[in-house]
């Protein structure tokens, strides 16, 4: 009897086919994904688990030629974001935005631009301990945000040197584009300004990392390897601490005390370099109105940012090299320095001085005659009229020889950013700005720094270091050394002698011992200096501003026999010179010489301020 098959066996057939194809196609594409994908599969599967965290490499420090510690790192706090299932949700990053005080759109745009998915998206460096309080207050609510530990820079005493030091910042998508091919990457920081940018390379590292397993909302839970951050290296400065630290103290009493006590409410702006003038070597470097560089760490608060934009002084501007002022009276070393080597004058020659001059009645200030003078009595007692005369003699083009021999109206060449090159009075720079021949009213107020020319105040520190050490022209610089972590000598530096100017010893000796008269008795800054155990040579100049009160200029030398600090300091609305730029050159000078400080009228006012915020927070 022919068997029949039931209509239950042919269903359990085709459903045992039906498994048997799937079981077959299950492992066909199981096959395919070991064998053709498995490498790329186990990637993506790690990706799920496995975050890079990058570990900033601190910065090297800044040291002064003494090796005081001045600017350094500590560990800080920057959120982060680590995407785990994907894209961290909108309702996640406003949550995060609202905390962090961030616009939705900057937030997402770092998000944009971050190139590998491992790693974390550094959303905002340097928070404080109240953010990280709330973050972990709402970590249920925040997946995938974390906070990291990264170096920060410190700068030890705030303001102190901050236009030198300079600050650093998050990098900016203008500059990531310029330096992603250099290794730079989202949310790196880097040197924005002064010696933080020029040697940003140098002191920025090698940054390390960790491998880190994270759980489903985004939670470390198991360190799987690490790479130490290799520390940036260092640089050796040539800044003396004590005479930055006095000459910006020195420069802040003045200030309050001329805006307050001599009439002068706009002398808000000043500027001091302090130079060894057998090296070039800057000892002091210091501008105001100024910055606390610390403030743009993590980015700058909106509320801290608009103090100093809103200041029409502009504190971030660096005076010392990137401002540029008539030079005044002390131009009158350089007018000096060209009649005695062109044989216009001899020392011992007298010319009368009727309170104006003869051929075009330009005179002194306030309508003084001095009668028959010699070169000494002029530049000592800063006599216009003698100079005009000069000038007359020498004339334009040669004046602007002159001038350009000493390095006037180039820059000195520092290794800083933004040096402006000033101006020295030439018949080709009238023609070409202003279609007008030269005049012989334009040569005297060129002999005695007016018109047009120009200087910065690091040229004029120049300028006066020619005369201290002989004629020789020396490029400044601020970095003695660049040193490895483990203490290795990678750079030195060394003084660069740019060129000489060929004064005889006679011109020398003229010029010099007027300078030094200017600094006694017979001179302009002699109530300023009275009483200083160590000689100096020195300038005055007071300065015509159009725009308010004068100018004073004050530079200076010594010791006088063997110099080995040049001073030039500039008051901007400050009055006269002696009253405004020289007090502060003697404050320098006696930290310079380890002198104890005196005291004058600025320092009583300072004390006396103290005292009444002192007895106000009581």
């Amino acid at each position: 009897m022919a068997m029949t098959t039931s209509p239950i066996n042919k269903r359990f057939n085709a459903l045992a086919i039906i498994i048997a194809l799937i079981i077959t196609l299950l492992v066909s594409r199981l096959a395919y994904l070991q064998i053709f994908h498995g490498r790329e599969n186990a990637v993506m599967a790690d990706n799920n688990r496995i975050r890079l965290l990058p570990i900033t490499a601190p910065r090297g420090a800044f040291y002064d030629r003494n090796g005081t510690l001045l600017v350094t790192s500590r560990p800080g706090f920057t959120v982060s974001l680590v995407p785990i299932d994907g894209p961290i949700r909108d309702d996640v990053l406003e949550r995060l935005a609202v905390i962090l005080n961030m616009k939705l759109d900057v937030m997402k745009s770092k998000i944009a631009l971050q190139d590998n998915p491992l790693e974390p998206v550094r959303i905002k460096n340097d928070v404080g301990p109240e953010i990280i309080t709330r973050i972990q207050e709402r970590r249920d609510e925040l997946p995938g945000v974390i906070i990291e530990v990264q170096a920060v820079r410190n700068y030890l005493d705030n303001e102190l040197a901050a236009h030198l030091f300079g600050y650093v910042g998050e990098i900016s998508d203008t500059e990531l584009a310029k330096k992603k091919s250099q290794g730079y990457k989202t949310g790196d920081l880097l040197g924005k300004a002064g010696l933080e940018r020029v040697y940003d390379k140098e002191v920025r590292g090698v940054d390390g990392g960790s491998q880190i397993e994270v759980d489903v909302s985004g939670k470390p839970v198991k360190m799987l390897g690490k790479k130490e951050a290799v520390l940036g290296n260092s640089l050796v400065l040539t800044i003396d601490a004590t005479i930055q630290k006095a000459a910006e103290k020195a420069m802040d009493d003045r200030l309050q005390y001329l805006q307050d006590r001599l009439g002068n409410p706009n002398a808000k702006a000043a500027a001091a370099v302090v130079m060894n003038p057998q090296t070039g070597e800057i000892l002091a470097f210091v501008s105001r109105p100024t910055f606390n560089p610390n403030l743009f760490n993590g980015g700058i608060s909106a509320k801290d940012w608009k103090v100093i934009n809103d200041n029409p002084f502009n504190p971030m501007q660096n005076r010392t090299i990137s401002a540029e002022y008539s030079p005044g009276s002390a131009f009158k070393i350089v007018t000096g320095a060209a009649a005695l080597e062109l044989g216009k004058i001899t020392p011992e020659e007298k010319i009368l001085d009727t309170g104006k001059h003869w051929i075009i009645p330009k005179g002194n200030a306030h309508g003084a005659a001095l009668g028959w003078i010699n070169f000494h009595t002029a530049l000592a007692k800063s006599d216009n009229v003698f100079f005009y005369e000069l000038g007359n003699r020498i004339g334009i083009d040669n004046l602007e020889k002159f001038a350009r021999s000493f390095g006037l109206g180039s820059p000195t060449g520092i290794n800083l950013l933004g040096e402006d090159s000033g101006l020295v009075a030439n018949r080709k720079y009238k023609q070409e700005v202003y279609e007008e021949e030269w005049y012989l009213s334009e040569t005297f107020d060129a002999a005695i720094g007016q018109g047009f020319q120009l200087v910065t105040p690091i040229q004029m520190a120049s300028l006066i270091s020619q005369i201290a050490n002989g004629g020789k022209r020396y490029r400044p610089y601020v970095v003695s050394r660049i040193v490895s972590p483990n203490g290795e000598t990678v750079q030195d530096f060394q003084p660069d002698l740019l060129g000489t100017i060929p004064l005889s010893d006679k011109t020398l000796t003229a010029i010099r011992t007027a300078l030094r008269d200017v600094s006694t008795d017979a001179g302009t800054a002699g109530y300023i200096f009275n009483g200083f155990p160590v000689p100096i040579a020195s300038k005055t100049s007071t300065v015509e501003n159009p725009h308010g009160d004068d100018h004073g200029w004050f530079v200076a030398y010594g010791p006088y026999d063997n110099p080995t600090i040049a001073v030039a300091v500039i008051v901007e609305q400050g009055g006269y010179g002696s009253d405004s730029a020289a007090p502060i050159a003697r404050k320098i000078m006696e930290a310079a010489f380890h002198l104890p400080p005196s005291k004058d009228a600025a320092d009583l006012y300072a004390e006396e301020r103290a005292a009444k915020q002192d007895a106000g927070k009581k």
